[in-house]
C-alpha cells in the first residue's frame, strides 16, 4: 500500500511539472496555473491508479481526462473564466507520445529496410493505440460540455 501511495505521488508530482509549463505557453493567467498543476495532477494520477487496478490505459484515460473536465467546468463557473483556461494545460501530461514516436519509428524503419510483417504490425498497433488514447481524451473532456452546456430544442 505504501509503495502505491509513492506512486501516486511520484506520478503526481511529474505530472504537475508539464502542466504547468504548458499553461505557461498557452498564456494562461497566473492565478489560474495553480489549478492547472492540479488538475494534471489529479486526472494522470487517476489514470495510474486505475492502471495500477488493472484497467485498461484507454479506459483509465477516460476517466482521468473526465475527472479533468469535470473539474475544469467547475473551476470556470466558480472564477467566470472558460473550462479550457483549465483543461487544455492539464491534459497535455496524458498525451501518448511514447505511442506516436513509435509508430513513426516503425514507419521509417520500414522505408528503411523495407517492408517486414512485424514492423507492419508494430507500426499498426502504435497508430490504433494512439488514437484510442486521443480518443479517450477528446471524449472525456467533451463530457462535461456535453452534459452541462448542450442546448435543448424547445418542443
Amino acid at each position: 500500500m505504501l509503495d502505491l501511495i509513492l506512486l501516486l505521488i511520484d506520478d503526481m508530482f511529474f505530472a504537475a511539472i508539464p502542466a504547468v509549463g504548458f499553461a505557461l505557453v498557452f498564456n494562461v493567467p497566473v492565478k489560474a496555473l495553480k489549478y492547472c498543476a492540479i488538475l494534471g495532477a489529479l486526472g494522470h494520477g487517476l489514470r495510474t491508479l486505475l492502471i495500477h487496478y488493472d484497467v485498461p490505459l484507454v479506459f483509465a484515460t477516460f476517466f482521468g481526462a473526465s475527472l479533468i473536465g469535470f473539474i475544469g467546468v467547475h473551476l470556470s463557473h466558480r472564477y467566470l473564466a472558460h473550462p479550457k483556461v483549465f483543461t487544455v494545460a492539464a491534459i497535455i501530461p496524458m498525451i501518448p507520445g511514447v505511442y506516436a514516436y513509435k509508430a513513426m519509428i516503425a514507419i521509417v524503419q520500414i522505408h528503411h529496410y523495407g517492408f517486414s510483417d512485424p514492423l507492419f504490425v508494430d507500426m499498426i498497433d502504435y497508430f490504433i493505440k494512439t488514437g484510442f488514447i486521443l480518443g479517450a481524451i477528446a471524449f472525456g473532456l467533451s463530457l462535461p460540455g456535453m452534459l452541462f452546456y448542450r442546448q435543448r430544442p424547445v418542443v
